[in-house]
């Protein structure tokens, strides 16, 4: 499946559980951005400070290819079989797609991607996918939800705080020796 032409004329986008195949689809799905913001990160003796900051030009991210691994920075499983992932779809186009996976040692759902492609942004298809994801959680029975994201990804910070999601801690040395070396990994959090 494609995620960058829509074919349901009509516009309407059906959620549920991904169907065989449907995950690697999902990965597939262009998660990058463009952005004129970012959250500058700024360390003193005290603690951190993050202040929106213009990118002239523009910043545009492309996320490298992931491998697979055992187990995330919080300890939460990565592997394929202990991820649930809800889909988008509009017509028989995969549009959008949110991966999660519960960590029971702490009792919260993490959230490990969340992708809408390109054209069909701005739909509300992210929060409506966040909102499936939430549900799924409180059917869990979990206390908390918890992602991670980039200080580079101001739209994303900024659509998350509108889910309720709040700043809950930063790791600095996160993405050293990795292609996003330089950025900082901001962590947020929401109560179920």
């Amino acid at each position: 499946m494609s995620g960058d032409t829509p074919s349901d004329p009509s516009g309407t986008v059906e959620y549920g559980p991904a169907l065989p195949g449907e995950r690697a689809a999902a990965e597939e799905i262009d998660n990058s951005f463009t952005t004129a913001t970012v959250l500058e990160v700024t360390a003193s003796e005290d603690g951190f400070r993050l202040r929106e900051a213009p990118a002239d030009p523009p910043l545009r991210k492309v996320y490298p290819a992931e491998e697979d691994e055992e187990e995330g920075a919080d300890g939460a499983p990565e592997g394929d079989e202990d991820k649930h992932v809800i889909v988008a779809r509009a017509g028989d186009v995969l549009c959008g797609a949110i991966s999660l996976a519960r960590s029971a040692w702490n009792d919260r759902l993490v959230i490990t991607d969340l992708r809408v492609a390109p054209a069909h942004r701005g739909r509300g298809i992210g929060p409506a996918l966040m909102e499936r994801a939430l549900a799924h959680g409180r059917e869990l029975g979990v206390r908390t939800a918890w992602l991670e994201v980039t200080n580079v990804n101001a739209p994303a910070v900024r659509v998350y705080r509108r889910m309720g999601f709040t700043l809950c801690g930063l790791d600095t040395s996160l993405y050293r020796g990795t292609a996003s070396e330089g950025e900082t990994a901001l962590f947020m959090s929401r109560p179920l």
